[in-house]
């Protein structure tokens, strides 16, 4: 069996996350060192490892062809047929859209609470987002950071869990709410230093503060995976069942881009959900893998 990984990121989100401590028997590990040790171990199994988008799929007979190349080089597009796919390409996180955003990621601008919560400890940090996803996050951080700002873009806060609410109004003068209010610049060469607020706030729009954190929710990219005509939830997140196959027979999907652990999308989960997809297209492979074998060939027109 030939197993072709396209990846277009390295790594993903977890490779950018910075330090991640709650992946087993690695705590601290770098998310960038941890992905790298995944693909060493996987090319070392004899898994080939392209970098590349995958722009299109169809299916045909019990096959399955993906165009894989790069918007920037167009004519570079190359067609892989395969007897099964598995999609993992997540959900991006969304950010605020900030000028230097990108270059504090990891440096004190952050969007995983649970990767890189605890390097915080003792230190005043912010969360930015006014959802139940924002209020588990700043319960989370109350752990370990002295003071938290919770910073809200509307009036109030987005349809909590009571259970949440009440957990957050227990922390006391420990969070502070800053209402109708947005983050409009990050201040910082090598790392977060301050934050520039749309309007006052004690008398000043500059807040100090030794990290940010972003939860503003998440976006599963889906573009290709309905080329194939797979089910998603009224979210954009690919509908799977327990083997996390789709609603397409062959098809498997793993990750963030699934419908499987709700708000958990964290590296260990993503993993363990990649390795029932894993399995279980081999076992579908095992069955039907006489109708197609994976290769490649180069295409005119996608």
């Amino acid at each position: 069996m030939k197993t072709l990984v396209v990846r277009g990121k390295f790594g993903g989100e977890t490779a950018t996350a910075g330090q991640i401590w709650n992946y087993p028997g690695t705590p601290g590990v770098d998310g960038y060192d941890l992905m790298r040790a995944f693909e060493n171990q996987a090319k070392d199994s004899g898994t080939e490892i392209i970098n590349g988008k995958v722009l299109a799929a169809r299916s045909e007979n019990g096959c399955f062809t993906v165009g894989v190349g790069n918007l920037a080089t167009p004519g570079s597009i190359k067609e892989y047929d395969a007897g099964t796919v598995i999609f993992a390409q997540g959900a991006e996180r969304r950010h605020l859209g900030l000028p230097n955003e990108e270059e504090l990621t990891s440096k004190g601008v952050h969007y995983c609470v649970t990767c890189d919560g605890p390097v915080y400890t003792g230190k005043v940090v912010a969360m930015v987002g006014g959802g139940d996803a924002s209020i588990k996050g700043v319960i989370d951080l109350a752990k370990y950071a002295e003071k938290i700002y919770l910073i809200v873009r509307g009036p109030s806060l987005t349809r909590p869990e009571p259970v949440n609410l009440e957990a957050l109004d227990k922390l006391g003068d420990k969070v502070i709410k800053i209402f109708d209010t947005q983050v409009m610049e990050f201040i910082g060469t090598s790392r977060l230093e301050k934050i520039v607020l749309s309007k006052e706030f004690n008398g000043s729009k500059v807040l100090a503060m030794n990290a940010l954190f972003v939860e503003i929710g998440a976006k599963p990219d889906i573009s290709v995976p309905v080329l194939l005509g797979i089910n998603l939830d009224k979210h954009g997140y690919i509908e799977v069942n327990n083997s996390m196959e789709t609603s397409v027979p062959g098809v498997f999907a793993a990750g963030d881009t699934v419908n499987h652990f709700g708000l958990f999308k964290q590296t260990i989960t993503a993993a363990a959900l990649g390795a029932v997809a894993a399995t279980s297209a081999y076992n579908y492979h095992k069955t039907h893998g006489s109708l197609c074998s994976l290769h490649w060939k180069p295409i005119v027109n996608l």
